[in-house]
């Protein structure tokens, strides 16, 4: 691998971890991205994206499930394959119990991450897994909604080769459409299905 790529790879992990650190910190000061007030949830809301099928969604599709969400993007080198595959083991670990769990992939890539795209990675994780992409103002509004960070990294002006720096939190849904709680990155199998089984008790 050239040293410039290596050198890219290594600084947008570094990125990643600060912003997760910083977003971590957050959360631990919003007592779980709650209000103070109202105890209204500050995570989640209305969305409309397109699926990995080409089907227009919204956040109603997914009433009446817990949804288990996590942001990122298809070209990603490291981060994203290594969530999406702690999240698919949990469930797996979690056997029926992960049963009212729907995985969710959300893109904040939309000029890479087609439908057909993120069907293809999707399909190398989890087989519930469910994937979410859109168009800029799309994906926009659901990372908003969801307090997610992204930016691009270019490399060159005007080159298609380009990272995405995002936020990586592990964000649970209620049936109901409303905050559960969220799982930082680096979250291990074991913790991470411990963790749902306990919310899906509640």
């Amino acid at each position: 691998m050239p040293l410039k790529r290596r050198i890219t790879i290594a600084f947008t992990i570094l990125a990643v971890a600060f912003v997760t650190g910083l977003t971590a910190m957050y959360m631990a000061r919003n007592d779980g991205l709650r209000g103070t007030g109202s105890g209204t949830a500050l995570v989640g809301g209305p969305f409309e994206m397109t699926d990995q099928d080409g089907r227009r969604v919204t956040e109603k599709d997914f009433l009446g499930r817990y949804m288990l969400v996590f942001f990122g993007f298809t070209y990603c080198p490291d981060v994203c394959p290594s969530e999406l595959q702690v999240m698919s083991a949990a469930l797996d670990e979690m056997g029926a119990d992960a049963d009212p769990i729907q995985p969710v992939f959300v893109s904040i890539d939309p000029a890479r991450d087609t439908p057909a795209v993120v069907k293809e990675y999707v399909g190398n994780f989890h087989p519930r897994m469910k994937g979410l992409t859109g168009s800029e103002a799309d994906v926009a509004k659901i990372a908003s909604a969801y307090r997610v960070y992204y930016a691009k990294q270019q490399s060159k002006a005007g080159s298609s080769d380009y990272l995405m720096d995002h936020s990586a939190i592990l964000y649970l849904m209620g049936p109901d459409g409303k905050f559960v709680k969220h799982f930082s990155y680096g979250t291990d199998v074991k913790a991470l299905a411990l963790g749902l089984r306990d919310a899906l008790r509640k």
